[in-house]
Formats: C-alpha cells, structure tokens, sequence
C-alpha cells in the first residue's frame, strides 16, 4: 500500500464541524432551515469538487506535457441523487469545457481517458460504487 490520507474532524456547535486539509481550514455546516448556521458546504458537494480537482489537475498537467494551449478550461461535475435516505449519489456526469484555437479533439480525448483510466484516484473510487461518465466540448476563441 502506498498510504494513508487522514483528516480529523471537530464539532464546533450545531451541527458545523471544522476539519484541516493540508493546513487548510474547512468548517462544513447546513443551511438554517437544516439545523446549521451556512458558515460552509455541505459534505455531499465535496466529493464533487474532489473530483473535479482530481480530473481537472490531471487533465491540464497532460495537456501541457502535449504542449496543447489550452486558454479556458471549465469542469461541470452532476451528481444525481436518490430520493430516499439516505439521500445518495447513483451516477456522476463530468462535462469537460475547453477553449483554445485549434485544439486537437484526439489530444483532449486522449488527456481526460489517461485521467479517467489511470491517474485519478477519485474517479477509480467513485467508479467502484457507482456509474460515472463524461463528455467534453470544444470551442475556438
């Protein structure tokens, strides 16, 4: 095994909790009307960020080894949820949104399937519980 990620997590009050991620402080929390004070996110939405940091990182790092000029890069992550609790994703859609001149289709494809299949760890543990896909979009500018 190659390691372990550890996170600690501490109840502030209500139902808000304050963790630290690489000594960067995350206070997660609800809405009013569910009990919290908003001072954060809600748990769920994280795991889509997570995978959008991890795709997207390994998506522009690819990139630029290709020495492809990639001018705006945007990541659309949908979680579709279940509607009985406990309310959880059961598929994950990733819209991939590059802007360049002349981008390579194959180059793009070639990125996102090296991520997808190989680097991203938190796309490797999502797929082993649920369905996730994706498409990608090119425009010129």
């Amino acid at each position: 095994m190659a390691g372990k990620e550890i996170i600690v997590a501490e109840w502030l009050d209500g139902v808000a909790f304050e963790t630290a991620i690489d000594s960067h402080r995350l206070i997660l929390d609800t809405p009013l009307d569910y009990g919290g004070r908003d001072r954060g996110p809600r748990p769920k939405p994280l795991l889509l960020v997570a995978l959008a940091g991890c795709t997207g990182m390994d998506v522009i790092s690819i990139l630029q080894k290709m020495r492809v000029p990639i001018e705006k890069f945007r990541l659309t992550v949908q979680g579709d949820l279940t509607s009985e609790h406990p309310k959880q994703f059961y598929k994950i859609h990733i819209i991939y949104e590059f802007t360049g001149r002349n981008l390579p289709p194959e180059k793009i494809r070639q990125a996102i399937e090296l991520s997808q299949e190989k680097y991203c760890g938190v796309s490797a543990t999502i797929k082993k519980a649920m369905p996730l896909t994706w498409e990608f979009k090119i425009s010129d500018s």
